[in-house]
């Protein structure tokens, strides 16, 4: 089982987002992709202690987006 993390590009205020989640109650934005995952590797296992779901050291992700190579 992984939890699944859809990260979306928003334009107008220059942010990585967090558009959808399979971990309950994930929400956050960030100016780049690298401070995205730095905010997830914090984020993910306080929401899923929050929720009361199973999670040990290893928490397996499958992380998603759409881009272009000018946004990387």
């Amino acid at each position: 089982m992984y939890y699944e993390i859809l990260i979306e590009w928003d334009a107008e205020a220059n942010v990585w987002y967090i558009e959808n989640s399979t971990v309950p109650g994930l929400v956050g934005e960030a100016e780049t992709l690298d401070a995205m995952l730095a905010l997830l590797q914090t984020r993910v296992p306080e929401m899923l202690a929050e929720n009361g779901c199973p999670a040990d050291k290893s928490i397996p992700l499958r992380m998603l987006t759409t881009t272009d190579s000018a946004q990387l």
